[in-house]
């Protein structure tokens, strides 16, 4: 704990920082026989860096890798397409532990939960479900180890895909016994092969994180394709930009109301969900909504309880520390049920965020600010 906190008596605990995987993570943990369909960045003919997923390459990153990271970097500059490679915006916090906790100290964080980049761009473009398994466990098992450097304060959160639902159950109990706390789930329907959250093939693995007590977790991802290629048209592509990058956010906010809607967290009273990096003022307003739609169609829903207080029985949502509103958000909805996230390294990031946050809830008593910087993680991942 930093000196900071200690004097203050708060544990601060970022809910969603992130790591920049080197680039030979799957080449290195991936089982020998998989190595030669390694996710891996090489230059294509032009010279421009790309990510490949299983020998395809991913079109919206391609030459843009250095943006996946990039920190206080230049934005044009690293998504302009030429030379930049995937390190150019990829600072040490991002891929060596001990440079991490160095970082967590200067910015008075004292424990954070660690989440994929590498990882949240490719499922959307793997088909075969066994490759998607073998991914995930060899990001993990790296993971882990980059988390031993300081196990209290470095929490690996396991990357699971459910393309392959029996091997996301024996993944996530392998990652549970290997020291990860929660989970990751791309809401990118892609990446379930079109499966509904209630599809009974996925049922085995809902019950096993429930009875394994690991949270899961939407986060945004970095799709192959456009979000809304309906929207995107032939037009200003600096507009489409500003566009498809606020709109990452759809996809959480739509996974989240059909995991609501479709009646999991009834089906499941004891599986925990986290709603990442889609930002938290909207939360109020759409458990509002769906309270009302779910009492107007109330004989088309499995739903026993209002939405609003499946959410504040199984969830918690992650507030952006530049959100002007989260004070007033906490208020209305509950000191219990916000968390925060710093998104550490990536490019829409910033440093001194703890600093930032604590200023937008210092109208908020001691006792809810102190939940909301950490205790709330604390008791949601029972760490």
């Amino acid at each position: 704990m930093t000196n900071d906190s200690k004097a203050n008596k708060i544990v601060t605990v970022d809910a969603d920082g992130h790591v920049l995987e080197p680039r030979d993570v799957w080449l290195r943990y991936l089982e020998p026989q998989l190595r030669d369909r390694a996710i891996r960045i090489e230059r294509d003919s032009e010279g421009v860096e790309c990510l490949l997923v299983d020998g395809q390459s991913h079109a919206t990153l391609r030459g843009r890798l250095g943006a996946l990271g990039g920190i206080g970097m230049d934005s044009e500059d690293l998504m302009t397409v030429g030379e930049r490679s995937y390190e150019d915006g990829c600072p040490k916090g991002g891929y060596d532990p001990h440079a991490r906790l160095a970082v967590m100290d200067s910015e008075k964080i004292d424990v954070v939960l660690l989440y994929p980049t590498i990882g949240i761009s490719w499922e959307g473009l793997v088909r075969d479900p066994q490759i998607a398994t073998a991914y995930c466990r060899a990001y993990n098992r790296w993971l882990v180890d980059f988390c031993a450097a300081d196990k209290r304060r470095l929490v690996p959160i396991a990357h699971i895909c459910l393309m392959d639902p029996e091997g996301a159950v024996a993944e996530v109990e392998r990652a549970r016994k290997d020291g990860c706390a929660g989970v990751y789930l791309s809401p990118d329907p892609a990446s379930r092969g079109g499966m509904q959250f209630d599809d009974r093939r996925l049922a085995p693995f809902w019950a096993k994180v429930q009875d394994l007590d690991m949270p899961v977790a939407f986060h945004v991802v970095a799709r192959s394709q456009n979000t809304l290629p309906e929207w995107s048209g032939k037009g200003d592509p600096v507009g489409f930009v500003v566009f498809g990058f606020a709109f990452l956010a759809l996809d959480v906010m739509a996974a989240f109301t059909s995991m609501m809607t479709s009646g999991m967290f009834e089906t499941y009273p004891r599986l925990k969900l986290a709603v990442l990096e889609a930002g938290s003022n909207w939360i109020t307003a759409w458990l509002d909504r769906l309270d009302h739609k779910s009492e107007v169609m109330r004989p088309f829903s499995s739903m026993k309880l209002l939405p609003s207080e499946y959410f504040k029985r199984q969830c918690v949502i992650s507030a952006e520390p530049d959100e002007s509103m989260t004070a007033q958000v906490v208020a209305h909805l509950g000191a219990n049920y916000v968390v925060w996230a710093s998104d550490y390294p990536h490019l829409d990031a910033s440093f001194h965020v703890v600093d930032t946050l604590r200023e937008r809830i210092a109208s908020l008593p001691a006792d809810a600010q102190r939940k909301v910087l950490g205790d709330n993680t604390l008791r949601f991942y029972g760490l």
